[in-house]
């Protein structure tokens, strides 16, 4: 079998997998960020990585699915690329990548319109982000000819790794106060003159 045979294939998977490590980037920033690990001179720099990797990671699952729609094989349309469920080849995988598809976007571009939904309701939205790429890694190893490989099994074991320890330090971890700069600190009571 000729891999110029099957191009569009060959590019969906690609995409997805990039998608994939993307999205797993994304999600152990978003968590550095969340129990303030990085030093306060780089935060600024890793919110600014997060976001536009994840604003890449949400290009490359759309090409992912897109370039599905040109394989000959699989011959999906445009409802079963978009729709979950739909797709006769791998059902349940393929519907849950689709979801985490959804998912992902719907809570990553909230981040937009932050200000308007409110401060604190937008990070109770965005604490779920990570089961969203819990259900993208399911998908990996569920829909991928070759997710059983080592060069996809490694960086896909590595990823649920670290993001698995990242999520019980977050979990595990006491949650810290305001940070140094915007806590108040009481101001000292007045002695009492004696009269």
């Amino acid at each position: 079998m000729n891999a110029l045979d099957y191009p569009f294939w060959l590019a969906s998977r690609a995409a997805g997998v990039v998608a994939y490590v993307l999205l797993s980037l994304s999600v152990a920033g978003g968590l550095v960020m969340a129990m303030r690990l990085a030093p306060v001179a780089l935060r600024t720099a890793l919110r600014q990585a997060h976001e536009r990797i994840a604003l890449l990671a949400l290009a490359f699952v759309a090409a992912h699915g897109l370039l599905l729609l040109g394989d000959t094989y699989l011959k999906a349309s445009l409802i079963d690329v978009l729709v979950p469920f739909q797709l006769d080849y791998r059902p349940l995988a393929t519907g849950l990548g689709i979801l985490a598809g959804y998912g992902t976007a719907a809570l990553a571009l909230t981040f937009y319109v932050r200000k308007r939904l409110g401060s604190k309701r937008w990070r109770k939205a965005h604490r779920f982000i990570p089961v969203f790429w819990a259900m993208a890694a399911v998908h990996v190893l569920g829909a991928g000819t070759d997710a059983w490989s080592l060069w996809l099994m490694l960086p896909t074991f590595v990823t649920i790794a670290a993001g698995l320890w990242l999520l019980a330090e977050r979990w595990i971890r006491p949650r810290s106060g305001p940070p140094a700069s915007k806590r108040r600190t009481p101001a000292p009571e007045r002695e009492r003159v004696a009269a």
